[in-house]
């Protein structure tokens, strides 16, 4: 039997519950509730064993899960970018304290970055063999000249879904967060392209303060998903 996580296991609930009683008020906060699970466990029945808890990437499949079912649930459809400050800080606000003390423009701290996404590669190509729906990600040895963490996924959970469940246009709320994510500890993610619209997510990570970060800018494509491009000149 395929164990998935319920709503009740995922601790972002409890901020788009929040967010849900500030905007609609309570008593349609509960209804838009109760739609946004019943949406949750249908798209339950749909899906492959991703190992559940087991998963290292259990709470970035499943809470993409949620955000696939809270989006489409709220009455009055507001644009998918009106929520990306919600899902960024839901998915990534704890990150703002450890910004206190760590920062990636210190080549240490990068080294311990660098360390912690290898560990997670690993950690990734034993699940994919029990659990081969789930993320493929490939890594790239660190860049000693230019300080940069590189890693890619070429399979993501959240893309596939996003695509078969015609939810594509909810996706840039999961991957741009990324950004979001990395800026809080001082750093600059590089992003030519994501699996949502191409068959690689890749992932250069360096400090903000870096020459590399300086090259590139951000801009948000025609699907909504922000990208970096290199600068003119």
């Amino acid at each position: 039997m395929i164990e998935h996580l319920k709503i009740s296991e995922l601790p972002i609930r409890k901020p788009l519950k929040k967010w849900l009683i500030e905007r609609y008020g309570k008593k349609n906060a509960v209804k838009i509730w109760k739609e946004t699970h019943r949406k949750y466990n249908s798209y339950l029945r749909d899906l492959p064993d991703y190992g559940g808890k087991k998963n290292g990437h259990a709470m970035a499949i499943y809470g993409g899960l949620l955000i696939f079912a809270f989006y489409p649930s709220l009455p009055d459809e507001p644009p998918v970018s009106e929520l990306q400050e919600l899902v960024s800080t839901t998915f990534f606000g704890k990150l703002a304290a450890a910004g206190r003390v760590f920062d990636l423009n210190n080549p240490v701290c990068m080294r311990i970055i660098d360390m912690i996404f290898r560990r997670s590669g690993d950690r990734d190509r034993k699940d994919i063999v029990k659990y081969p729906c789930g993320f493929i990600n490939v890594d790239v040895p660190y860049d000693k000249k230019d300080k940069a963490a590189r890693y890619c996924f070429t399979q993501c959970p959240n893309a596939d879904f996003a695509k078969k469940h015609g939810l594509l246009h909810v996706l840039p709320l999961l991957c741009n967060s990324d950004y979001y994510g990395i800026s809080r500890l001082h750093g600059t993610l590089i992003r030519r392209g994501t699996c949502g619209t191409g068959y690689i997510c890749d992932y250069c990570i360096v400090g903000n303060k870096s020459r590399l970060a300086d090259k590139y800018t951000v801009i948000t494509d025609e699907m909504g998903f922000l990208r970096s491009v290199e600068k003119d000149g």
